[in-house]
């Protein structure tokens, strides 16, 4: 599956931002993931196939919401009250194999282009 992120930006903290994933074929869990400069990459929230279930990175949760559109083949990442530690590269991603649900993030091997995200504060 080939995976397409856009959505980035530049955004005042406390402001919103919407990262949006098109998948070229058919997907099951998906996930994103952010690097920071310097920083190792980590996951932040993943979502099962049928979107009922989903994992958030303790410091996004109540912030970030994660979502799908399996008819239009599109994950999304609504970002609101963000902080400058929010900045990073933000990747989307899929497992390996066909897993409907995994926050683990040894299980993602195909990975998106990164789409930019900076909080000034």
């Amino acid at each position: 599956v080939q995976l397409q992120a856009s959505g980035g930006g530049l955004v005042q903290a406390g402001g919103s931002l919407r990262l949006s994933c098109r998948a070229s074929g058919r997907t099951y869990a998906l996930g994103w993931f952010r690097q920071a400069p310097g920083k190792e990459r980590e996951l932040v929230a993943t979502i099962s196939y049928s979107g009922r279930t989903t994992y958030y990175k303790d410091s996004v949760k109540d912030r970030f919401t994660i979502s799908r559109d399996n008819a239009d083949n599109t994950m999304y990442l609504q970002m609101n009250s963000l902080k400058p530690e929010d900045t990073a590269v933000y990747y989307c991603a899929a497992p390996s194999d066909k897993k409907l649900f995994t926050n683990e993030p040894r299980d993602f091997g195909s990975w998106g282009q990164g789409t930019l995200v900076t909080v000034s504060s």
